[in-house]
């Protein structure tokens, strides 16, 4: 689907890079405030990857601390913005998003990834939204009932006065799903063994 919005100017404003840069200020990046990780902390996040609902008891016991000093690392990942929350994962076509796209997102004139992320933050179809390199400016991940629904989102999108045109992407068979907090921070995962209290 490759559809035109209304009465927009095909050409890039001059400032575009700039606009991006000032509206990345307004952003909230968890990436520039994420310390780096040590090991001990490395192992807690991934034994929390793999069951959220673990104890802090549990958590000690595999990484060699005290449920007290791991609940105090927890907390403090917590504040750092490194863990954002615990919640199920559900499988959406369970709830009824059975179709799923990719839309790319082609803006006009000078837009800004805040101006972009404030209309997005209205859909509750789409699911993630970023901005990229090469010809579009973003791609947003739409959830939608049905190919009637996700069409009237792109409609929607497409509506925007920022918005040029779009590009979408059915998908048709998911091979790989892979959720951020299944990713390892370390390539392996050899169990670190602190000096008892750290």
């Amino acid at each position: 689907m490759d559809q035109d919005g209304a009465g927009l100017s095909d050409a890039r404003g001059a400032g575009l890079d700039d606009a991006r840069a000032t509206g990345l200020e307004g952003l909230d990046s968890t990436a520039r405030r994420v310390r780096t990780l040590d090991p001990l902390d490395a192992a807690i996040l991934e034994h929390l990857a793999q069951d959220a609902r673990a104890s802090f008891a549990v958590v000690g016991a595999r990484v060699n601390l005290s449920a007290s000093a791991v609940k105090r690392r927890v907390d403090r990942l917590r504040a750092d913005g490194v863990i954002s929350g615990f919640t199920a994962r559900v499988d959406p076509a369970a709830l009824g998003w059975s179709t799923e796209a990719y839309v790319e997102v082609h803006c006009g004139g000078s837009t800004s990834p805040l101006t972009m992320r404030e209309a997005f933050t209205r859909y509750p179809e789409i699911v993630a939204a970023s901005t990229v390199t090469g010809e579009a400016d973003a791609v947003v991940q739409i959830r939608a009932r049905d190919v009637r629904h996700l069409d009237e989102v792109v409609e929607r999108i497409n509506a925007e006065p920022f918005v040029r045109r779009t590009r979408s992407t059915v998908v048709l068979t998911p091979l790989v799903r892979r959720a951020e907090e299944s990713l390892s921070p370390r390539p392996t995962s050899a169990t670190t063994r602190p000096a008892a209290g750290s």
